[in-house]
């Protein structure tokens, strides 16, 4: 995740910054009332150069806090964000003079970017963007330390997010199990729906202070498009792909209900929630010992997370046998940590070599000595990834709680991508230090990921030799379907339902209703019991605690494939699209380079020609990549009912949302 547009999402969009934020009856910093007669010109190169002095105060307030969640650094960091909005909010108000002057084009974009720069717009009141920013940390460190606990006294046993996330994805686990385990999380997110429905009156009066109708249709005017257009856009792109998940969905039921019989069945032909091998079921990765096609012996293996943590345990063997005495409990404690980290930064080390067999330059020192690439025992912190750009200038970092595990392998590649886009448009002024739009700035890693292929991956030896099969292709497109084609309808349906309570559409007596409604209508997934109004579900989630847009991730699966063809293309590869790696090819690397360099310094469509050669977004690439996949499911489903009933269990009709159009 990209913490400039996402971590508390507080502040930018556009990218300027994120986290919760409070307000300070004092000005964000000590910069300079506007001088009499400023130029447009003049103003835009004043507030680049006040960010750049406020951005690392407020983002090592906001590190701090995430990497330290106490009541103290919640404080630190609220007031930290109370003065950056309070700034922004200046800012903003200084650029209204300007409207309709002649200024140079760059200026105009910067003024304009500047006015979509908050996620979390703040109100004008100080009162109430003190109460906003409160929220908002406290809304972040709930999600940060939540545990789900059962049993009394000696016997209470709590478990937080990662520990409840390896039931989910253990094939030994029951059935029961994993139920436990998800019902668990989700109670978490009870507590912050009074929280929450407070959050969005905030938000929402902040945006209008902005002259937007409510936070959605801010949220939707970053892309160079109007708001309508660009949910037409998502609207066009899903309906592009939507028959080769319906296909997936449609395999993926029959397996599970091969596996768990009637208690694979939910209503109206549709997943149960709880057994998909995640959380939130946005990746169904961890189903792989149910799903895959064929078996190794006619395929070869692709078991990345059997080798990790092989490696993993290795370390913690050799470290073991290098005491000569009995280790206490305390030195094996130890030595698991010891392994732990030296595999995240094994695993970290392969990923930065990905990108500079592409001519980009390696990770700088202080990325190594200041990212948290484990979980510490000794305090929470918030595990969900995140990139950092600490001062717009190279102190870059990563936030993670690294598992030897395929989903963490992947995002460690993902997590990077941030990372270079950053390293790469750190020359660009600090309005412009952001993605060409967000959805960009979260597919640059997950490019590199595609390029990740069975042949990259046996030549770093996380896999075995791979037959040169249509069972081994097969299987390969299935590892990354369950990753890529399932993520796509949950990427639209999170803003879908945001957009919904933000206009009003969708009100605080039917949150989770709606959640499940548009779960059910995109993803085809349903809970096995009831969810009443007594649960947050949404909350479950950190993006909607954490107020981070979430559409671009939808678009970012998009543009992904997108930018791997036109990579695979300067490469000069000829053959199947899903079958090319550019790993060592610097004509790729320039390419991918010069476009990271741009930042939002031009329109995206113009940013997009130049790497792409065309100007739109288009998931034509993802059915050329997946076409043997495709092919292959409609085989297995022929004879089969795909596709569910979406009304199913409905009790009362939701209202559509306004912009959304689906």
């Amino acid at each position: 995740m990209n913490h400039r547009h996402a971590l508390l999402a507080l502040a930018v969009a556009a990218g300027l910054t994120l986290s919760a934020c409070k307000k300070d009856q004092a000005p964000a910093t000590d910069a300079a009332k506007a001088p009499e007669g400023e130029t447009a010109d003049q103003f835009v190169a004043r507030v680049n150069e006040e960010m750049r002095k406020i951005y690392p105060e407020l983002n090592a307030a906001q590190w701090t806090s995430a990497t330290y969640i106490n009541s103290d650094t919640e404080l630190l960091t609220a007031k930290a964000n109370e003065r950056f909005l309070s700034q922004l909010n200046k800012w903003i108000e200084e650029s209204r003079k300007f409207e309709g002057q002649k200024m140079s084009p760059e200026s105009a974009r910067a003024i304009r970017l500047l006015k979509l720069s908050v996620a979390m717009p703040p109100p004008k009141d100080p009162k109430k963007l003190e109460e906003l920013t409160g929220i908002a940390t406290k809304m972040e460190g709930m999600y940060g330390s939540g545990e789900y606990c059962k049993g009394e006294g000696s016997a209470r046993k709590c478990r937080q997010l990662g520990e409840l996330e390896d039931v989910l994805r253990d094939p030994a686990a029951s059935y029961e199990e994993q139920l436990d385990a998800w019902q668990g999380w989700h109670t978490i997110s009870q507590p912050m729906r009074k929280d929450y429905t407070r959050f969005v009156e905030l938000i929402n009066t902040g945006a209008k202070d902005l002259g937007y109708a409510d936070t959605g249709e801010l949220w939707r005017s970053g892309y160079d498009m109007t708001p309508a257009e660009i949910a037409a856009e998502t609207d066009r792109l899903w309906l592009q792909v939507k028959p080769l998940y319906e296909q997936l969905h449609c395999y993926t039921r029959t397996q599970l209900e091969k596996k768990y019989g009637d208690k694979g069945e939910v209503t109206g032909g549709m997943l149960p929630a709880h057994l998909l091998g995640n959380m939130w079921q946005q990746d169904w990765g961890n189903l792989w010992p149910i799903l895959q096609p064929y078996g190794n012996d006619q395929a070869g293996s692709l078991d990345i997370t059997g080798t990790l943590k092989a490696a993993r345990d290795a370390k913690e063997a050799e470290l073991l046998r290098a005491l000569d005495h009995e280790a206490t409990y305390q030195e094996r404690a130890d030595i698991a940590q010891e392994a732990d980290l030296a595999e995240a930064r094994e695993m970290t080390e392969r990923a930065q070599d990905f990108y500079a067999s592409l001519g980009m330059p390696k990770l700088p020192e202080s990325y190594w000595t200041k990212t948290q690439f484990i979980k510490p025992r000794d305090r929470d912190v918030v595990c969900h990834a995140s990139a950092w750009d600490i001062d717009m200038k190279g102190d870059v970092r990563t936030k993670m709680c690294i598992k030897p595990n395929e989903e963490d392998f992947t995002t460690v590649y993902h997590e990077l991508g941030h990372v270079y886009y950053y390293m790469a448009y750190n020359d660009q002024p600090p309005i412009f230090q952001q993605g060409a739009h967000d959805g960009f700035h979260e597919a640059i890693g997950d490019t590199i990921v595609l390029s990740m292929t069975p042949s990259y991956l046996q030549s770093i030896g996380l896999v075995s030799a791979q037959m040169p099969s249509n069972e081994a292709v097969i299987n390969a497109q299935m590892r990354m379907a369950l990753a890529k084609v399932a993520f796509l309808p949950f990427g639209l349906m999170i803003d879908r339902w945001r957009w919904g309570v933000f206009d009003g559409s969708i009100t605080p007596a039917n949150y989770n209703k709606a959640w499940w409604d548009l779960k059910a209508k995109y993803q085809g997934v349903a809970p096995v019991s009831a969810r009443g109004e007594d649960f947050f579900d949404p909350g479950a989630k950190y993006h909607v605690p954490g107020n981070t847009p979430y559409t671009r991730y939808f678009l970012s699966h998009v543009l992904q494939f997108q930018f791997y063809k036109a990579l695979c293309d300067a490469s000069g590869y000829k053959g199947p699209l899903h079958e090319c790696s550019f790993y060592g090819n610097k004509a790729a690397g320039a390419k991918y380079q010069a476009m990271l360099s741009k930042g939002a310094s031009q329109p995206w469509q113009q940013t997009m020609k130049e790497l792409t050669g065309g100007g739109k977004m288009d998931a034509s690439a993802i059915l050329e990549y997946f076409s043997p996949l495709q092919a292959w499911l409609k085989q297995q489903n022929e004879g089969k009912t795909c596709g569910w009933n979406a009304e199913a269990g409905k009790t009362t009709a939701v209202p559509e949302t306004k912009q959304a159009g689906a």
